[in-house]
Order: structure tokens, then sequence, then C-alpha cells
């Protein structure tokens, strides 16, 4: 049986990522919808906005006329940069609109990395510095080690979302670290959906990007459950499906 769940996804830059990922996992639907952003820009001011509770409300109500499962909240520092106990309360404010198992990507990637038993991590992360600083203090709030954390000093979505195949492949073999057990690439905004086994293949352990595990997540919190090939090791490792809140200890 198919499954309907809901992306939020802010703004314009790589939201064709989703169905690549629709293709590669198959019979799911994710039907997007682009909340407003009126900066376009990885600072920590422009991000609160990004990420605020009227944007998200007005975002998914009107997901919920494609008769969604579940919300996911497609922006990791949309999230992140809120704090752990801050983007928790984003997203129980999200699920009182909702009515619907609901997350973020922030809170995706903590569970993913849950699900593959990974304990420590080498971040790639296209934002400016002291953004990403603040993803490898979110990780670790949830158990999640950072042995490297690497950022690309990119301002905007909008260029993110312009790097070449080769310039994602070049950044994540650049960026991981020997003692990482898998590599993260927490931008919403940069296309990775058609590189997963490539970015693996080239790294040598698992990657999880974020529109990948966006999708992972939304799914599990729609109750599919299932193993696929073709989108990384993230989609071929059992679980559970479902879950509590974000926040809670992850699954």
């Amino acid at each position: 049986m198919s499954v309907t769940a809901g992306i939020l996804y802010p703004g314009y830059s790589a939201e064709d990522d989703y169905p690549v990922l629709e293709r590669l996992l198959g019979d799911v639907s994710l039907p997007l919808v682009h909340t407003e952003m009126r900066e376009d820009a990885h600072r920590v001011d422009a991000l609160l906005d990004v990420g605020s509770e009227q944007v998200l409300a007005e975002g998914a109500r009107r997901l919920l006329e494609h008769q969604v499962s579940a919300v996911i909240w497609a922006c990791t520092s949309g999230s992140f940069v809120f704090g752990w106990d801050g983007a928790r309360d984003q997203v129980e404010k999200l699920q009182a609109v909702t009515g619907l198992p609901t997350s973020s990507t922030s809170f995706a990637f903590v569970h993913a990395a849950a699900r593959l038993e990974v304990r420590r991590v080498a971040v790639a992360a296209t934002y400016p510095a002291e953004v990403a600083d603040r993803f490898g203090e979110f990780l670790a709030r949830g158990g999640v080690q950072v042995a490297r954390l690497s950022s690309r000093g990119i301002v905007t979505a909008a260029e993110v979302g312009t790097l070449t195949r080769e310039q994602v492949l070049e950044f994540a073999a650049a960026n991981d670290d020997p003692a990482a057990e898998a590599l993260l690439m927490p931008d919403t905004a940069l296309h990775t959906a058609a590189l997963l086994e490539e970015l693996e293949q080239r790294v040598g352990k698992p990657v999880l990007t974020a529109n990948q595990v966006s999708a992972w997540e939304v799914l599990r919190l729609a109750g599919d459950s299932g193993l696929r090939e073709g989108a990384g090791t993230l989609f071929r490792v059992a679980g559970p499906a479902g879950g509590g809140l974000p926040g809670a200890a992850p699954q």
C-alpha cells in the first residue's frame, strides 16, 4: 500500500530531490509545500525567521490538503538553530497544527544515527562556521559525537543548490574522518538524492544527507518500515516504524 507523507520545504533550491527519492523508494508519495523564506541566508537571525511558528503553520495547513499521514519540516538549519529544546518546541507546535506525527530534519539525523547504531560522525556542512557549530552542538545533545566538523562557508541555499555532482562528492570525501562511523551532510538545499550510493562508495561508510534522512523520518512516522535498495545504508537497516515526539530517546 502506498504511503503519503508530507514535506515542508523552505524556499527553492533542492526540492527536486524529493521526486528523485520517490522514484528510488517506489510506492511512496512525498508531496511538498514550499514555506516562505523572507531572506535566503545561513545566518542565525534569518534562520530563526525561516523556522518561525507562523511560517510553518501556514505551510502545514496547505500540506494537509494532500491527505498526508505524517509531516516533516525539511530544514536542518531552520530547526537546529533553535537548540535542542527550541527545536522540540518547534515540532510540538507544528504537530498541534497538523494533528499528525511530525518531526524535523535535525531530529531525523539523530534518529537515523541511532538506527545505524552510529555514535561518532564526521560532518561536512555547507554552512558558515557559526551555523555549522550549532549543528555539532545539537548532535552532541542527541548523543552523537562529532569527530570532525567542516564548514564550506556558503551563505545562501540558492548557491548550495548549484553545487555539481563532482563538487558534492569531493566535498564529502575531503571532510570525512577515519574515526567517524558515518558522514553527515546537513543541508536540504544540497542535491544528494541521486548520489546516495555513490557518496557511500566514495567515502567507504554510511552517508546521511539531509533530504535522505528527511524522507526516511517522515516515512517512518507514517508507519512505513520497508527496506529498500538504492537510497543508502539507512534504507537497508531494519527497525521499528512510528515513534514519539522528537527529543525523546531516539529509536
